[in-house]
């Protein structure tokens, strides 16, 4: 018996974790289950058809042996003995062939549920929210994205199968038992037990070993993980706690040891259990068949004994199988559970029933006494009322964390207000078509994210169908069209994951030029210029700004030069729109505006002169 450990799909023995979160088995989780099998009830009922015809096959061998040596051997008939095993080869091969067929359209069914299942699970998480990909692990989402419906083919393919195939196997290697002898089919059935029992025992203890000792090895991973990377080395020789994780090794080095031979052992004592219990079952059926044979019916033969002896070897693999199918079970609804939870989440943002799409798009920004709440206990937006008229640009100025980038979030409706509302050229946004709304608002994020893949890949993320005259255009005016024209490969350079082989400043560029190949009626940059060096920032302060001046804009800016290129400037804090107006009119109100003015604007303007000189 070959035992996994914790962490693999397979092993026979559940974790206490595994206990206390067991699913509740309920007949519409099993329902809702089966419902994905239903578009492939033809090939389920062929699948069906061929593990019965397969199982009575797989059969028919064993109770050819008895013919074998009753009509055969013991007859010293040649013509027979070859015609028996000719057919026995036979039975066997077609039972083979039938179980080949049966695995390819087990798998055929198996990968299309699980196709069918990432498709829906795909394009049910693109509909979730913001909120969602903000609140949840991206490692979870992965997880129920790939392994969890991964393993629906596992399901299907082993565990449906297996309690199906198992099932009708020791159905059928019982009916030929009690048909050819009923007392020795009894004591087969009083015999399989003894079988199945030492074995789960044998390999329940294995499996606690192998648990154990796979904590224990994750352990040391976890030590030489941090121990021997750069910076953990760093630190230990800083702080001279060498011989200190050098006890802590040693001491789980021990561990790991002391549990690897222990588990050997018990392998060992398991194949002495097992080999005992092999040899004490056959003696058993022969002794009683013997005594049957030699003093109470005469018609019971020594192929007779020897085929209930088969059919006794065949029924306890099905037996061990279908104990150890509550596990498998509670697994796999265990992970069909994990699966539905994801389907049951409710998509918070999602077209209105009858979405409009305008016809006529100016870009004209209104937000209506807004509040806002992640959550019930904290209000992150009180009240906010602005206007932004197509073509003006408003600066949005204020402390770390006081609700700028959450009042951006809510134009092109990443999450929906809690109360009043946001008005896009005078509709609600909630009323409006989501792909509308959105391919007519560009964002410029702070943690540009740009593809695997070339810049011109990452540039026509934004418009499919843009020509090269109009890729270029957008990249001279995002100040980085001489850039790309200087690299080797120019527009199809590799920017590497996530970008890495590109600086700050060349990603961010690419960025403004992929939204300005958008082509949107609004353009919001969410600081855009910050964590970059100074020439990174000019280069992009420089595209900027004639954007400003052209489009209708929203910056979200610590830039004193951005926020006096826009018509008006919004003073943020706590949530709430505190001050509003021009620079020159903040500055004298000696307020927020003013504070922030003195700690951060005039530093920068002084470093500024200071590079210049």
């Amino acid at each position: 018996m070959t035992m996994r450990g914790p962490g693999q799909r397979g092993g026979k023995f559940m974790t206490e974790e595994e206990k206390k979160n067991a699913p509740k088995v309920t007949k519409e989780l099993v329902v809702r289950v089966f419902s994905y099998l239903k578009p492939y009830w033809k090939q389920m009922a062929a699948v069906l058809g061929a593990i019965i015809v397969s199982s009575v096959l797989s059969i028919y061998p064993s109770i050819l042996t008895g013919k074998i040596i009753d009509d055969g051997l013991i007859k010293r008939d040649l013509n027979m003995l070859i015609r028996l095993i000719l057919l026995s080869l036979a039975v066997t091969f077609g039972s083979n062939l039938i179980g080949v067929l049966e695995s390819y359209m087990n798998t055929w069914i198996a990968q299309h549920i699980t196709f069918d299942m990432r498709n829906q699970m795909f394009a049910h998480l693109q509909q979730m929210s913001h909120r969602f990909f903000t609140e949840n692990s991206q490692g979870d989402i992965i997880t129920r994205m790939t392994s969890d419906i991964g393993g629906v083919q596992q399901v299907i393919t082993s565990t449906f199968s297996s309690i199906l195939s198992n099932t009708i196997t020791l159905i059928v290697a019982l009916l030929a038992m009690f048909r050819m002898n009923w007392v020795l089919a009894v004591t087969g059935i009083i015999i399989v037990p003894l079988f199945a029992i030492p074995t789960r025992r044998a390999g329940r203890t294995r499996w606690e070993l192998t648990r154990e000792s796979q904590e224990c090895n994750d352990q040391i991973n976890g030590i030489l993980n941090e121990t021997m990377s750069v910076s953990g080395q760093l630190l230990v020789k800083l702080f001279g706690m060498e011989q200190f994780e050098y006890r802590k090794y040693r001491k789980a080095n021990e561990k790991m040891i002391r549990l690897n031979i222990r588990e050997s052992m018990a392998g060992r004592w398991f194949r002495v259990v097992m080999s005992t219990v092999a040899s004490v079952g056959p003696m058993l059926l022969y002794l009683i068949g013997g005594i049957l044979m030699m003093k109470y019916d005469s018609d019971l033969t020594v192929g007779d004994i020897t085929v209930m002896v088969t059919l006794l070897g065949r029924m306890y693999g099905p037996v061990n199988q279908l104990l150890n199918i509550q596990v498998d079970w509670l697994r796999s609804m265990a992970m069909f559970t994990r699966i539905f939870e994801y389907f049951d989440m409710p998509v918070e943002i999602a077209n209105a029933e009858n979405a409009l799409v305008p016809e006529k798009t100016e870009g004209n920004i209104r937000f209506d006494h807004v509040f806002f709440r992640y959550s019930e206990e904290r209000m992150i937006l009180k009240d906010v009322s602005f206007e932004l008229k197509a073509g003006n640009s408003i600066a949005i100025v204020g402390p770390s964390g006081s609700g700028k980038s959450t009042m951006i979030n809510l134009i092109p409706r990443l999450y929906d207000v809690t109360e009043g509302a946001v008005y896009f050229d005078e509709h609600d946004v909630r009323s409006l078509d989501l792909a509308y709304l959105r391919s007519n608002i560009g964002v410029v994020t702070q943690d540009t994210y740009l593809f695997n893949g070339t810049i011109r890949e990452n540039l026509m993320y934004a418009n499919v169908h843009a020509t090269v005259e109009q890729m270029e255009e957008a990249c001279r005016k995002a100040n980085i069209h001489d850039f790309i024209m200087a690299q080797e490969k120019g527009y199809d350079t590799e920017v590497g994951n996530r970008g890495l082989k590109l600086s700050g400043g060349e990603k961010q560029r690419i960025s403004i030029a992929r939204v300005l190949l958008k082509d949107p009626a609004v353009l919001i940059f969410d600081e855009a210029t910050a964590s970059l060096d100074s020439i990174s920032e000019k280069a992009i302060q420089d595209a900027i700004d004639p954007l400003i001046e052209s489009r209708t804009s929203i910056l979200i800016a610590h830039r004193l030069s951005t926020i006096l290129a826009a018509d008006e400037i919004l003073v943020v804090k706590g949530g709430e729109i505190l001050e509003r107006g021009t620079h020159k009119e903040l500055v004298k109100a000696d307020g927020v505006y003013t504070e922030l003015y003195n700690t951060q604007f005039k530093p920068q303007i002084a470093t500024e002169t200071e590079e210049v000189q």
